[in-house]
């Protein structure tokens, strides 16, 4: 169940609990408190901004193909694809799934030094 916060509407007019905030465990489908439960007087709920987190940088139309490839089995595509990225960009995980893909793809390349 999520947590709300209220807060006073009239902090004049309040209990200290209300005047300072507080939290409550509600429903979803439950109504939002008008009153303090302590003092009666008015509350609102108060809103926040949701906190989102996103790892790594936004995918890209060449990694969705990449990935799309490699979902149909499609190694040496995937593989062709993410190592010509990678040379472009400059970017290691391209470069590291390139190597992955090859190898699935039946390639071995476990002599080569990955770290050039």
């Amino acid at each position: 169940m999520p947590t709300y916060a209220y807060r006073a509407v009239d902090p004049g007019k309040s209990c200290d609990r209300c005047c300072q905030g507080f939290e409550m465990i509600q429903k979803i489908t439950e109504s939002a408190m008008t009153k303090c439960p302590h003092c009666k007087n008015p509350v609102s709920r108060i809103l926040f901004a949701p906190a989102v987190v996103i790892k790594g940088g936004p995918m890209t139309e060449t990694d969705r193909k990449i990935k799309e490839y490699e979902k149909e089995g499609k190694w040496s595509h995937a593989a062709e694809l993410a190592d010509k990225e990678a040379e472009k960009t400059k970017r290691k995980d391209l470069k590291t799934r390139a190597l992955e893909d090859y190898k699935k793809a039946g390639y071995n390349f476990d002599k080569y030094d990955t770290d050039k």
